[in-house]
């Protein structure tokens, strides 16, 4: 009996034992699974601060390569942006309301067709019959009230056509004669004229009517049936006939003393050019090339270049030609800095450097043939460009330093009359590219771009001059 009281007494020291070292260890495990959630814990907190930081990149890398599409970088129209598009805009107008009601202001003097003294056809309207007695009036003569006149084209325009027939005459002395060019083997017997050879090319290039809709066009309201192989003939062949005139064009730029130049993308064979335009008050020359680089200007005026002050804006390029002066836009700044001043409409800096800029242009206009010294005027300019910018957004400080850069061309319009203080007209000039662009999307051959520009080239030039663009292109085509 006492030996089985012993043996339990040594079981349960024993277990006494055992369950002292189960319990160390399960401290010790627990210290460890407190350890471990701890450790869990920041890495599912870095694990969350990771997800957010991808989340963060994959929408900025989204905005960049899928942005939302607006007015500025796809064809959508301003009036279907979405309203964030809308809040702060780089293109934002610079004209300001007038505070006028729209149409004809007071004291303004109208203006109204003048009737034409022959008119080609004359319609009388008279009564019949009286509205009484029913008694008929065609025996009295009655008295002209008042006279219009309406001016109309033919229901149905026809187009003529006119056979040549080529004689050969042999001579007494068997000497066979020719009053004509001799016929090319395999070409047509029939051939379309100057008028509509003129207005395929107006239309195609002045309206930028594409080929498709162009035949249409010539069959519907002219009723002549033409391929579109046919009309890229015409275009090509008035493209020959213009280069004698294109010629001419460069050379009125190379001795011209102020030019504005420009430069816009331009898609042709799925890839992407450079369209190109040197322009004056009266010419417009406007070419495609590779590049964008001051070698294409440098290969095309050559020497020309040191005899010209160029109206640019700041695209680096120009900056590397050695014109004889320079002038960049105004109106690009001018812009911009009405991004900035409602980008952050608490500081001051954009507005007091937006009215500098504006009192310089309208003492110009002011006085527009007058020689205005610009030191004064450069001596606001770097006070303004002194200040520091650091503690505002980059784009103020980006915009200065660049201002810095070209602040030697910023106020010479002021010391030369001739030369205007925007690049303006250029942009003008090239906007028919973006408007061809818009409706047909891309160029399908070189000759096809090469063709557009000489031929709105010529056309622009007329415009300028205040003649017409449709009886310039027929001029070219009567060459």
């Amino acid at each position: 009996m006492n030996q089985q009281v012993t043996d339990i007494s040594e079981s349960l020291r024993k277990m006494a034992g055992e369950m002292q070292s189960m319990r160390k260890t399960i401290d010790s495990q627990y210290v460890q699974i407190c350890q471990l959630n701890r450790n869990i814990e920041k890495l599912n907190k870095k694990l969350r601060l990771k997800d957010k930081k991808i989340e963060e990149l994959t929408e900025r890398l989204s905005h960049d390569e899928n942005p939302d599409k607006n007015s500025t970088n796809s064809s959508t129209p301003p009036a279907k942006e979405k309203m964030k598009d809308e809040i702060v805009r780089r293109t934002k107008s610079l004209r300001k309301p007038s505070g006028l009601k729209p149409g004809g202001q007071k004291d303004h003097e109208g203006h109204r067709r003048n009737m034409v003294e022959s008119p080609d056809f004359i319609e009388e309207h008279a009564s019949r019959y009286c509205k009484e007695c029913g008694r008929s009036l065609d025996d009295i003569r009655g008295r002209l009230v008042y006279t219009t006149q309406e001016i109309d084209l033919p229901a149905v325009i026809i187009p003529t056509v006119t056979e040549h027939r080529h004689y050969e005459k042999v001579c007494p002395c068997g000497c066979h004669n020719h009053g004509y060019a001799p016929r090319k083997r395999g070409g047509s017997p029939i051939t379309f004229g100057k008028t509509v050879r003129s207005i395929v090319t107006y239309l195609n290039v002045v309206q930028c009517i594409p080929y498709e809709r162009l035949q249409t066009i010539m069959k519907e309201l002219f009723s002549l049936q033409m391929s579109q192989g046919t009309i890229k003939n015409i275009i090509d062949d008035t493209m020959e006939k213009s280069r004698p005139a294109i010629r001419l064009l460069e050379d009125m730029i190379r001795k011209s003393g102020v030019v504005g130049f420009d430069e816009s993308g331009c898609y042709n064979r799925k890839r992407l050019d450079w369209a190109w335009i040197a322009q004056t008050a009266y010419v417009t020359l406007c070419f495609r090339a590779r590049g964008r680089s001051a070698r294409v200007l440098e290969d095309r005026f050559g020497d020309s270049l040191k005899n010209m002050v160029a109206v640019t804006d700041r695209h680096s390029a120009y900056f590397a030609i050695d014109f004889l002066g320079h002038q960049i836009c105004l109106a690009h700044i001018l812009r911009e800095l009405e991004y900035l001043s409602e980008l952050d409409k608490e500081q001051k800096w954009s507005g007091e450097l937006r009215q500098l800029l504006r009192d310089a242009i309208h003492q110009r206009n002011t006085r527009p043939g007058e020689v205005i010294p610009k030191g004064t005027w450069i001596t606001r300019l770097d006070r303004l460009l002194s200040q520091s910018l650091t503690h505002l957004n980059d784009n103020f400080e980006r915009l200065r330093r660049g201002l810095v850069k070209a602040r030697d061309y910023i106020f010479n319009f002021l010391e030369d009359p001739a030369i205007p203080p925007d690049n303006n007209a250029s942009e003008r000039g090239i906007r028919k590219l973006k408007v061809k662009q818009k409706i047909s999307g891309t160029f399908r051959s070189d000759s096809g771009a090469d063709a557009f520009f000489a031929i709105h080239s010529i056309a622009d030039t007329a415009w300028k001059n205040n003649q017409s663009q449709y009886n310039a292109i027929a001029t070219i085509l009567s060459l």
